[in-house]
C-alpha cells in the first residue's frame, strides 16, 4: 500500500517493532489501574479536577456536525475517559470567552465580516487583541459577537454549574456590545442554537446591543473594580443563559481572575 498506492516509502517492520518495544521499560512506571486510583482518591476525599479539551459544539454525537472533531468533547465524556461515575462530577465550570470564535469553516450566526472583503474592523479588532489563532492548526479563527443561543446549547448538553468568561479585557474600548440572544429561523424566534449544522446555517442572530466601556480591565482581580458596563455585559449574559458567572479572567496570567464562586468551595 505505502510503495504502490502512496508512492512513498515502506517502513522496516523489525526496526519499528524493536524500537517500540525499547520504549516498555520507559511507560511501564506510569501504567496504572487508573479508575480504581481515581475512585480511592475521591473516597479520601481529595478534589479530582477532569479538563476537556476543544469547545462542546465541536463534539462529535452533539456539536454542529459535521463540523466536529473526531470524538466527544462533552463534560460527561470524562467518565467514559477516565473510568469514573458520573455522581464523582459534583461540579461542571464552563469556560466561554466574551465573544464567539469559530476555527475552520461551518455556520456562524454571529460571525463579524464584511460582505464585501471579508474583514470586518470589530471582527479583525477581536482577532488582533486576543490573539486568535489555532493552537494546534496555526489557523486564524473567525470573531464575531456573543453568541448566547449557543451557549445555552452548550449549557445543556454539559450539565454546567457555573461559567468562566475569559478575554473580557479584549472587549475594552469599544463604544457598543452585542450579545446574540436568540435566532430568527424561516420568520420563527428561538433562544437556542437548533440540533445540527443544517438547521443552524438557515439561522439570522438575534442581537441586544449594550454600551462597551473605554476603561482597562486587564488584571482586574476584584469584580466590583470592573467598569459598570462590562458587569452590566457579564450580568446580561448570566441572565439570558440562565447560569451564574463564577470566575472571570481579565489577562493572560494566572492570578488575572476574579473568582466569585470557587470550584472546590
Amino acid at each position: 500500500m505505502l510503495k504502490n498506492y502512496f508512492n512513498t516509502d515502506t517502513v522496516d517492520f523489525q526496526k519499528l517493532l524493536d524500537g517500540t518495544l525499547a520504549l516498555a521499560e520507559r511507560i511501564k512506571p506510569l501504567v496504572m489501574d487508573v479508575p480504581r486510583a481515581l475512585y480511592e482518591a475521591n473516597q479520601a476525599g481529595n478534589s479530582l479536577l477532569f479538563e476537556g479539551a476543544q469547545g462542546a459544539l465541536l463534539d462529535i454525537d452533539h456539536g454542529t456536525y459535521p463540523f466536529v472533531t473526531s470524538s466527544n468533547c462533552i463534560a460527561g465524556a470524562a467518565c467514559a475517559g477516565a473510568g469514573v461515575g458520573p455522581q464523582m462530577l459534583h461540579y461542571v465550570l464552563g469556560i466561554t470567552k466574551a465573544y464567539t470564535t469559530r476555527v475552520g469553516s461551518g455556520p456562524f450566526p454571529t460571525e463579524l465580516y464584511d460582505a464585501v472583503d471579508k474583514r470586518d474592523p470589530i471582527g479583525e479588532g477581536l482577532a488582533k487583541r486576543g490573539h486568535e489563532f489555532g493552537s494546534t492548526t496555526g489557523r486564524a479563527r473567525r470573531c464575531g459577537w456573543f453568541d448566547a443561543a449557543a451557549l445555552k446549547r452548550s449549557i445543556q448538553i454539559n450539565g454546567v454549574s457555573g461559567l468562566c468568561v475569559t478575554k473580557l479585557d479584549v472587549m475594552d474600548g469599544m463604544e457598543s456590545v452585542r450579545i446574540g440572544v436568540g435566532y430568527r429561523i424561516n420568520g420563527v424566534d428561538s433562544d437556542i442554537l437548533p440540533a445540527g449544522a443544517d438547521a443552524l446555517a438557515d439561522c439570522q442572530a438575534v442581537y441586544e446591543e449594550m454600551p462597551g466601556w473605554r476603561e482597562s480591565t486587564l488584571g482586574v482581580q476584584h469584580y466590583e473594580e470592573l467598569p459598570k458596563a462590562a458587569r452590566n455585559y457579564l450580568e446580561r449574559i448570566a441572565g439570558v443563559c440562565g447560569v451564574p458567572i463564577d470566575m472571570v479572567s481579565t489577562g493572560p496570567d494566572r492570578d488575572e481572575t476574579i473568582v466569585l464562586r470557587h470550584p472546590f468551595e
